[in-house]
């Protein structure tokens, strides 16, 4: 073998290692919490739940997760939707005391802008009453 040919094998070899760890690198997501690093706005944190308590928002709110979010975050809330295979972003379980720490408010806020694959119902959902009602169906989902 030629030394221009040992140059080339060599060239290719790196060429080719170079590619599968740039490809290892962008293809493979660390578990990331997204929870924690969801920066919700201090005003949201302290927001009340006027429909809380109420046992027919409890209701329509359980009609409204069984439309909008059932796909993804499951029946019961624990993430095992039908979609939630195909989103990049885990869809979180409500049943956990971590989830349920969460002010309504805070909930309020993610379920109203969204984010990454949580869609934004700001518009989906244009009552904010209602958004409030899912909020209050979603607290029964705890462990």
């Amino acid at each position: 073998m030629s030394k221009t040919m040992k140059k080339r094998k060599i060239f290719n070899v790196s060429l080719f290692s170079l590619a599968l760890v740039a490809f290892a690198l962008f293809a493979f997501k660390p578990a990331v919490n997204y929870q924690d690093a969801w920066v919700v706005p201090e005003k949201y944190k302290s927001m009340e739940n006027p429909m809380a308590g109420d046992d027919e928002a409890m209701e329509i709110g359980a009609e409204l997760y069984d439309k909008y979010c059932k796909s993804c975050h499951g029946k019961t809330g624990l993430g095992d939707g039908p979609k939630a295979a195909e989103l990049d972003t885990a869809s979180g379980d409500f049943s956990t005391e971590e989830f349920q720490a969460q002010t309504d408010g805070e909930l309020f806020y993610k379920t109203t802008f969204g984010r990454d694959d949580m869609p934004t119902f700001e518009k989906k959902i244009s009552d904010e009453e209602e958004r409030w009602m899912v909020i209050t169906y979603i607290r029964s989902f705890k462990e």
